[in-house]
C-alpha cells in the first residue's frame, strides 16, 4: 500500500483551502498513492472561537457538498481518502473525520471524543464529542481514525486496541503557545510523548498536521508513519507543506 500523508496550509478561505488539497491529492494520487491521509480540520482550521454565530457556519454536514466533492475525487482516482473536518449536524458542531472509499463511500465516519477542541465553558448543546472508535475493513486493511487529543485519552485507546486496526489514521492540529516552529522542541520533547501513545495503542498509525500563517495561530505542520513499537519509519520535517509518500504495506506489524 502507497500512503500520502498531505501536509496542507490552512488558511480563512475555505475554497482556497480545498482547491490546494484537491491539487496535492491529484499529485499523490498520479504518484500511485492507494491512501490518503490529510489532517484535522483541514479545510478550515479550528478556526473557532466559541462564539456558535461565527463557529456554526465553518461546520460542514456530512454527508454533504464538501464530501460530496472529496468522495467525487477518491472515485475519480481510485483511492481511500481521510480528511479531518469541522461537522455541523443541525445547531451542533463536532470535530470529525471521514475515510472515503474509491466508491466515493463513507466507510468511517468519526467524532472525536476527547473535549480539549474547544474551549472550556462553551454550550454543550453546541459544541459536542462523540464516543465510540470505529473500524472498517478495506482492500488496504482494518483502518480506525481518532483525532488529536484522543491518543492521550486511556479509554481512546482501549478502544482502538480493542478494534485491532492494521492501520491507525491519525490527524491532527498541534501548534506551541507562543506560535513557533520549534522543531528542536518537536522532536526532542513532544513527538516523543506521541510516539509513547502510539506504543501503547499497539498498532502502526499514520499522523499528519495541517500548516498555518506563523502570525495566525502557529499549527506547524509535520507528518510521520509510526510503527506498532513507537518507531518513526518516515517523516516530513515541521514548518513545511508538502507530502510524505511511503510504501507501508510490510510496516503493519500490530503489537497486541
Amino acid at each position: 500500500m502507497r500512503a500520502a500523508l498531505i501536509v496542507n496550509r490552512v488558511v480563512a478561505d475555505l475554497d482556497a483551502n480545498l482547491a490546494e488539497i484537491l491539487d496535492a491529492v491529484n499529485s499523490a494520487a498520479r504518484a500511485g498513492a492507494e491512501l490518503v491521509v490529510l489532517p484535522e480540520a483541514a479545510t478550515t482550521g479550528l478556526a473557532i472561537n466559541g462564539d456558535p454565530l461565527h463557529d456554526l457556519p465553518l461546520g460542514q454536514p456530512i454527508p454533504g457538498p464538501l464530501t460530496d466533492e472529496l468522495a467525487e475525487t477518491a472515485q475519480r482516482f481510485q483511492l481511500h481518502l481521510a480528511v479531518g473536518i469541522l461537522e455541523r449536524a443541525g445547531d451542533a458542531l463536532y470535530d470529525s473525520a471521514v475515510l472515503l472509499c474509491p466508491g466515493g463511500d463513507v466507510v468511517l465516519h468519526y467524532r472525536r471524543i476527547q473535549p480539549q477542541w474547544h474551549a472550556s465553558g462553551v454550550d454543550p448543546a453546541v459544541y459536542r464529542q462523540g464516543d465510540t472508535v470505529p473500524a472498517a475493513d478495506t482492500p488496504l486493511g482494518r483502518l480506525s481514525i481518532i483525532l488529536c487529543g484522543d491518543l492521550f485519552d486511556d479509554d481512546v485507546i482501549g478502544q482502538v486496541r480493542e478494534m485491532q486496526p492494521d492501520w491507525l489514521l491519525f490527524p491532527f492540529a498541534r501548534c506551541f503557545d507562543d506560535g513557533s516552529y520549534d522543531r528542536a522542541r518537536w522532536q526532542g520533547r513532544e513527538l516523543p510523548l506521541y510516539l509513547e501513545r502510539i506504543r501503547k495503542a499497539g498498532c502502526g498509525t499514520l499522523m499528519v498536521n495541517y500548516l498555518s500563517a506563523k502570525d495566525e495561530d502557529g499549527y506547524f505542520g509535520g507528518a510521520a508513519v509510526v510503527s506498532a513499537q513507537g518507531e518513526v519509519i518516515a517523516h516530513l520535517p515541521i514548518g513545511h507543506t508538502g507530502t510524505l509518500l511511503v510504501d507501508v504495506a510490510e510496516l503493519a506489524t500490530p503489537s497486541q
